[in-house]
């Protein structure tokens, strides 16, 4: 095989590939001695089929499929001879191809390029630290409470009122037919919360146990049966039982349901929850604050295929006009990408950072213990999609080289209280807030960064 450099010009290099037609023909005497012995053909004993009328039968797509990998295997050796670091898929041009005949193609490199990467001792960013008030705590205290409020059985004859949770059966009618899903048993609601349908709770208000009530109401718009879409219906429901809802007491029992050893655990945990929510999203600013100065210290040449292939990603969801719109600022956040990527790759090998398995599964451990009664789903998310491990990966690769970029700069640190923590993270948001009115791209997501004060689960 003959490499050579056919051209070079700033990042893409042309490699002019010949392979001589004896390594052709070599390969394919060994393809067409392995279908020898798995061909089997009528008039022929298995594996005495002659190689000549394999040739005359399969000899064309034996060809073809000796230049495929013959081109796999050359363009790899040659890049790799050559050293080259390539960026995207290279191209490949045939120039001279066919049995009895030399292959001879040129090989289109698009190279990643090389830079020196400059000293971090003057990036300067601030990390944050928030105090989290007793007051904020004692609201969440409340507020978990309110979730698990317990219920108990109302006296004989007392009539429901809203608030309270009411257990009934149901036959439903439209037009005085009934339909597909018309029959409910033991449906269970809370009234007042209206999750059911519009209007239905209210006509269950002043009923009591064992009594039949007739309840009118309109089913969804989205109904899967579209014939039902909007239908007036009558519900026939009898009430199997009511029960009214009890102050919960926010005490060691209460804490022991939520998992924590005391009211003292509890609200701990609780600090926590909240503080690391607050964290994420000051985390996220912090980092936005570095890569922005690590990005301004370092001029970098970048691909032009990575680039592009970047702003398919990014507008792939977006119609054409909506292309030509932000184009400007599609390229300069997909330049923006592509030259943080391989700053922070950079600094990766440099320092021989690494992932192990073991920190993959740490990690999905971690996640799976975040999210009690949905380990399953969890772990099977993993297992059965193998690029979200690899994504994974990829975020823990990101998160140590953070981390070690961190002990290079000026880093200082600062502890706030919530209110300051809701102007940061406020502020930070403001440039972004045109965002929510443009197509979304995954800037929209990446940069606009959540405050959670008050978390729902």
């Amino acid at each position: 095989m003959k490499i050579e450099v056919k051209s070079k010009k700033g990042l893409s290099t042309i490699l002019s590939v010949v392979v001589d037609k004896k390594t052709i023909q070599l390969k394919m005497n060994e393809r067409l001695s392995e279908l020898q012995k798995e061909v089997a053909l009528k008039g022929f004993r298995p594996g005495k089929v002659p190689s000549s009328v394999i040739k005359s039968q399969f000899g064309k797509s034996v060809y073809g499929e000796v230049i495929d990998k013959v081109l796999r295997e050359t363009s790899s050796k040659a890049i790799s001879e050559k050293k080259l670091r390539v960026a995207g898929q290279p191209k490949i041009d045939l120039k001279q191809f066919g049995e009895g005949k030399d292959l001879n193609y040129e090989l289109m490199i698009d190279c990643l390029p090389s830079f020196k990467l400059n000293s971090l001792e003057n990036v300067k960013a601030k990390e944050y630290k928030v105090k989290i008030e007793k007051k904020i705590i004692e609201n969440k205290l409340l507020e978990l409470a309110q979730q698990n409020k317990q219920f108990v059985e109302n006296k004989e004859n007392e009539k429901s009122k809203i608030s309270d949770q009411i257990t009934f059966d149901y036959e439903a009618t439209v037009n005085g037919e009934k339909f597909e899903g018309s029959e409910g048993k033991g449906v269970q609601i809370e009234l007042g919360k209206n999750l059911f349908l519009k209007g239905f709770d209210e006509q269950l208000v002043g009923v009591k146990k064992g009594e039949t009530k007739l309840v009118n109401a309109v089913l969804p718009a989205n109904h899967p049966k579209k014939e039902l879409a909007n239908k007036e219906t009558k519900f026939e429901c009898k009430i199997i039982n009511i029960k009214k809802p009890v102050e919960t007491s926010i005490d060691e029992n209460f804490a022991k349901m939520m998992g924590a050893k005391d009211i003292s655990d509890l609200k701990n945990l609780i600090e926590k929850q909240i503080s690391s929510q607050y964290s994420q999203a000051l985390n996220s600013i912090t980092k936005k604050e570095i890569l922005d100065q690590i990005e301004k210290i370092h001029e970098i040449e970048l691909p032009k295929n990575l680039v592009d292939q970047e702003i398919d990603l990014m507008t792939k969801n977006l119609k054409p006009e909506e292309k030509e719109k932000h184009k400007t600022n599609n390229e300069k956040l997909a330049k923006s990408r592509i030259k943080l990527g391989l700053i922070l790759n950079e600094i990766g090998e440099k320092n021989d950072l690494k992932v192990t398995d073991d920190e993959i599964r740490n990690e999905i451990q971690k996640q799976i213990k975040g999210m009690p009664g949905q380990e399953k789903m969890v772990l099977d998310y993993y297992q059965k999609n193998p690029g979200a491990s690899q994504s994974l990966k990829g975020s823990l690769y990101e998160e140590k080289i953070i981390n070690l970029i961190k002990t290079k700069i000026n880093l200082s640190s600062k502890e706030i209280e919530t209110k300051e923590a809701e102007k940061i993270i406020a502020d930070f948001n403001k440039p972004n807030i045109d965002m929510l009115h443009s197509p979304k791209t995954k800037s929209s997501k990446k940069d606009k960064v959540k405050s959670k004060k008050i978390s729902k689960k």
